[in-house]
């Protein structure tokens, strides 16, 4: 077999487990390809409807991480009054990071004791709050303070939202309606630099950007409204012991399923969420005193299978953020402003609409091609995309960019049309092989879990994710000015070399498995064959 094909579940299944599959059609079993099983039915209206609301987290999430990129060539001297600095720039953008790596890990405890969706109400909280604490702000530390409580909202939002889908969706539409997530992702982007161009060419030019960051709060309130009435997972619900609301939301997200496919699923995660317990005790007993207060997090280490999950999650987010990719969503307009474009904002939209509209291809693609291969695929493009942006670089004149503002275009690059649109292009081509694979892929991180360390795992994974994107955001522009930017995206390049040698040694094909069979594939091996 190629080793990009999906690997085969290493034990043998059993026909009474195709009945745990959430398919409509009770009178058809679905046939094992490859490992995988398949379904031409599509999703029930219930399920879909959770993930869209689910998604305004991701909205949030793509606004506020898109919508810096606009505000910080459209302050001016309104903070502090003065312009921003370079590392002025990079201390506000990474300040989000910083507080999304401290929060994921803690709401991987308060998810797993409170339930899912209590912690995608307090992210809409911090969401709210920071987003107002901006539009107020005076001064760089008081802008600084209003990012990091919105870093806070989306540590715990792009920790939970993919957790609560892929617990609620059928095993054989998990990866698109989590790779919806990051459409809605993707789609706040698009938001954010409409938003931004428009205030940045029509507003005021004192108050437009507080706008921009001030809008930040209304989805947060409109999706705050609508958890409401949104259930909690089944898995969470089991593992609580409320099996009969869990088989509810089981036979609503199946369409029309007998109670019998919704019991039957329900005994198989009370089996997993059994043997997790007993082999948790097991280990206690055998684990010294004072490592016992640990808890799940020495099983989350100790335990092979446990750790080889985390070992994959984390390689695949950190990957996510060390290419590179967010370097643009924040820097975009500060990127085509050194290159010479006119009306950088603009053209950063561009870039935006490419991500959008790629991570919609991968929303058919995703279940089609299989999460591995899907990522060997599209890699190789990412590295091109970037060596041809360094390329381009090579052929502008480049200073300092401590004090680049939307009314300091430099002037010596106006005139290198050919280099300016060789970047852009450039950073097209990785933009959209980035949201193919890379930018949809690492968030599936919560199926590789066994549900005892699920939420923990995904959280310390997601953590992972926001320190890599802090140390990106915080030396992205530095590195432009001591490195150049061809060197930089050189080296971005090298990143993604790596990541491609990881993901082809370690990363298993996971594609059409339910989630108590994914645990599996890891059980004595990385699971790539």
């Amino acid at each position: 077999m190629d080793s990009s094909q999906a690997p085969l579940i290493s034990n043998a299944q059993h026909p009474e487990e195709e009945e745990l599959e959430y398919d409509v059609d009770a009178e058809s079993s679905p046939g094992l390809e490859s490992g995988r099983k398949t379904s031409d039915v599509g999703p029930s209206a219930f399920v879909l409807v959770l993930t869209l609301a689910a998604g305004i987290s991701g909205l949030l999430f793509g606004y506020d991480t898109g919508v810096v990129s606009a505000t910080l060539v459209s302050i001016g001297t309104s903070l502090s009054n003065r312009n921003l600095t370079s590392i002025d720039k990079s201390i506000i953008t990474s300040a989000t990071s910083l507080f999304a790596l401290f929060i994921s890990p803690f709401s991987s405890v308060l998810a797993d004791r409170y339930g899912r969706k209590r912690v995608i109400l307090f992210a809409d909280l911090l969401f709210t709050t920071g987003a107002l604490i901006q539009a107020w702000s005076s001064t760089v530390a008081g802008m600084v303070l209003g990012r990091c409580i919105i870093g806070a909202g989306v540590g715990a939002a792009s920790f939970v939202v993919p957790l609560y889908i892929s617990e609620v969706a059928p095993a054989s539409h998990r990866g698109k309606l989590v790779t919806a997530n990051s459409m809605f992702v993707t789609g706040g982007q698009v938001v954010a630099y409409i938003v931004g161009w428009a205030f940045a060419t029509f507003g005021s030019k004192e108050t437009g950007w507080r706008w921009m960051v001030g809008l930040g709060a209304l989805p947060a309130v409109i999706q705050a409204v609508m958890i409401i009435f949104m259930p909690e997972t089944p898995r969470w619900l089991v593992k609580v012991g409320r099996n009969d609301e869990a088989k509810t939301v089981i036979q609503k997200a199946s369409g029309d399923a007998s109670v019998h496919h919704a019991e039957m699923l329900i005994r198989e995660i009370e089996m997993e969420a059994r043997e997790e317990y007993e082999a948790q005790r097991l280990r206690e007993h055998q684990t010294s005193s004072r490592l016992k207060w640990l808890g799940n997090w020495h099983s989350l280490i100790s335990v092979g299978k446990h750790r080889r999950a985390l070992a994959i999650a984390c390689l695949l987010q950190g990957f996510q953020q060390l290419c590179g990719f967010n370097s643009l969503m924040y820097f975009s307009a500060t990127i085509f402003t050194i290159v010479g474009f006119d009306n950088p904002t603009l053209t950063s939209m561009v870039v935006a609409v490419t991500n959008f509209l790629f991570t919609l291809a991968a929303l058919v693609l995703i279940d089609r091609i299989g999460r591995r291969r899907i990522l060997l695929y599209s890699i190789p493009f990412m590295i091109v995309g970037l060596l041809l942006s360094a390329y381009g670089f090579s052929f502008l004149s480049i200073g300092k960019l401590s004090d680049t503002s939307k009314d300091e275009s430099p002037s010596e690059n106006t005139g290198h049309g050919f280099a300016g649109v060789t970047v852009l292009m450039s950073i097209m081509v990785y933009v959209a092989s980035y949201a193919i694979g890379m930018g949809n892929v690492p968030w599936m991180q919560s199926e590789l879990f066994p549900l005892a360390v699920r939420s923990l795992g995904s959280g310390v994974s997601t953590a992972t994710n926001w320190g890599a994107n802090f140390i990106v955001g915080l030396t992205f522009l530095p590195m432009m000015d001591l490195l150049t930017p061809s060197w930089t995206f050189v080296l971005y390049a090298g990143v993604c070399v790596v990541g491609y040698w990881l993901i082809w040694s370690i990363y298993p094909e996971t594609n059409g498995l339910s989630l108590e069979e994914v645990t599996t594939l890891l059980e004595t091996g990385w699971g790539v064959r």
